[in-house]
């Protein structure tokens, strides 16, 4: 028998070849997927919102008595005594700032009185000569001190600081009527102080 012809490729190659050419296959057709997938475009991102804050509430006061520019002035919400005082120009030299509590908030239509020094208010503060409070004025509810409260007849400090607190929690008086709502203040209390107080 003749000598078999000895062929070009082992089967060892032959196997190498074949497993390269699968990886090459394989590669190139990932590449090729992946090359015609469109990328998703990200969005663009959007300005930030700027929302405009939000104006204050406002409150109208009437300041009144012993300041440079009495009148009506507006305020932000939470405003306090002292600050209506300097948007009325201060006050003035003959003011009694001891009878006035520049630390209390202010409420939408109440209104600010700064005595004189000497002023009915004053001597309302001081007593009479027996020392009973002689009331030359009406005290109002609205601006009044705890002090001045104290000075009404049946009116302790206890009382008195009861009407501020009412006040400062529920806002300005709108009327006399409002006391029966003070607990101490009945309807006998409250007819004696109706001709001595105002809103």
């Amino acid at each position: 028998m003749g000598n078999v012809p000895e062929l070009p490729f082992s089967r060892r190659r032959a196997l190498a070849g074949a497993a390269a050419l699968v990886v090459v296959l394989l590669v190139g057709g990932r590449l090729f997927v992946h090359a015609g997938t469109a990328v998703p475009a990200q969005p663009l991102p959007l300005p930030p919102v700027t929302t405009a804050p939000a104006a204050p509430a406002k409150v109208v006061i009437d300041v009144a008595g012993a300041v440079r520019r009495p009148g009506l002035y507006r305020l932000a919400q939470g405003a306090r005594v002292a600050d209506a005082l300097r948007r009325a120009g201060g006050a003035t030299r003959r003011a009694d700032l001891s009878l006035v509590n520049l630390a209390q908030l202010v409420s939408d239509g109440e209104q600010v009185i700064v005595p004189r020094r000497g002023a009915p208010a004053a001597a309302a503060a001081g007593g009479g000569a027996d020392g009973a409070p002689t009331a030359t004025g009406p005290v109002h509810l609205n601006s009044a001190t705890v002090e001045q409260l104290d000075t009404l007849p049946g009116v302790g400090p206890v009382t008195a600081h009861k009407i501020v607190d009412y006040r400062a929690k529920h806002g300005a008086f709108t009327s006399v009527d409002e006391l029966d709502a003070i607990p101490g203040i009945g309807p006998a209390r409250l007819d004696q102080l109706r001709d001595l107080v105002a809103p």
